[in-house]
C-alpha cells in the first residue's frame, strides 16, 4: 500500500474520532424549575410570578394544564403530583437566543432546558408538586410547588 494513503487514513480517522468531543458540549446542571403557567377553560391562562404560592383565579373544568419550566438537564422522569398522585406530562427542548429570551428548539439552536406540559386530567383543585434531579453533576434536586384553586 501507499504510504501517503496510509497517512491519509490514519489522519482522517484522527479527525472523525476528535469530532465527537470537539462539538460536544457538557450539559448543564439543574438551575431553576419553576411553574410559569396555569391553563384552564374557567380562567385561560394564568401566568404564575415568582414566589407565587397559588394561583389567583379559581380554575376548574375537566381539562388544567401546568406549564414548568426547567433550565438546565433534569432526569427524563421527573416527579409531578396533584395532592400526591402522579400526573403525566410530555416534555419539550426550550432554546435561548442571543439575547437570552427563551423559545422553542430549531436545528442549530442550543437546548438550555426543558418546558413541561401536565394535564391534570379532570382533577380540579389542590397543591402540584415537580421535583427533578440533574444528570450532571452535583446532582442536585430541584423542586417547585403550587396551590391550584
Amino acid at each position: 500500500m501507499n504510504k501517503a494513503w496510509i497517512n491519509g487514513c490514519g489522519l482522517a480517522a484522527w479527525l472523525l474520532g476528535a469530532v465527537p468531543a470537539a462539538l460536544a458540549a457538557s450539559a448543564p446542571p439543574l438551575s431553576e424549575v419553576k411553574v410559569i403557567k396555569v391553563q384552564s377553560a374557567s380562567c385561560g391562562l394564568e401566568d404564575i410570578g415568582a414566589g407565587q404560592a397559588q394561583t389567583a383565579c379559581n380554575h376548574g373544568g375537566a381539562s388544567i394544564k401546568v406549564y414548568v419550566l426547567e433550565i438546565g438537564y433534569g432526569q427524563n422522569q421527573p416527579q409531578a403530583t396533584l395532592d400526591g398522585f402522579e400526573v403525566n406530562g410530555s416534555r419539550s427542548p426550550v432554546c435561548a437566543f442571543d439575547n437570552g429570551n427563551l423559545t422553542e428548539c430549531s436545528p442549530g439552536r442550543k437546548t438550555v432546558g426543558s418546558l413541561y406540559t401536565f394535564d391534570l386530567a379532570g382533577k380540579q383543585e389542590g397543591t402540584f408538586s415537580f421535583s427533578n434531579t440533574s444528570i450532571t453533576a452535583p446532582r442536585n434536586t430541584l423542586s417547585t410547588q403550587l396551590y391550584i384553586k
